[in-house]
C-alpha cells in the first residue's frame, strides 16, 4: 500500500515536470527572435533545443536526474527569460489598455 502511494506520487511528479517543460517550450516557440536579442538572453534556437530535449527526456528517458535538470531549465526560462521577453516586446499586448489607444499611445482627439 505504501509503495502504491509512492509510485502515484512519483508519477504525478513526472507529469508536472512534463507539463512544465511543454508549457515552457510553447512559450519559447511563440516569442519573437529579436526579443531574445533585445532582452540580452540566449538565442531562441538555444532555448528551443534545451526545452525540446527536456520534453523528449521527460517522455522517453526515465532518469530522474535528467528530468530534474530539465525542470530547472524550464523554471529558469519561465522565471527569468519569459518576463524579460515580455518587457521587451511590450508586455501582454493590448490587454488592459484603453479602447482609444493607438499603436503609438493614447489618441487625444487631435489636440
Amino acid at each position: 500500500m505504501l509503495l502504491t502511494g509512492f509510485s502515484t506520487f512519483v508519477w504525478l511528479l513526472y507529469m508536472v515536470m512534463l507539463v512544465l517543460a511543454v508549457v515552457a517550450l510553447i512559450m519559447a516557440a511563440t516569442a519573437r527572435e529579436d526579443a531574445y536579442r533585445a532582452a540580452d538572453k540566449q538565442k531562441k534556437s538555444f532555448w528551443l533545443i534545451i526545452l525540446g530535449v527536456t520534453v523528449a527526456v521527460n517522455l522517453f528517458v526515465p532518469m530522474l536526474f535528467l528530468q530534474l535538470a530539465g525542470a530547472v531549465a524550464s523554471i529558469v526560462f519561465l522565471v527569468d527569460v519569459r518576463p524579460a521577453l515580455q518587457a521587451v516586446s511590450g508586455g501582454r499586448g493590448r490587454r488592459g489598455g484603453s479602447s482609444s489607444d493607438g499603436p503609438y499611445g493614447p489618441y487625444n482627439g487631435g489636440r
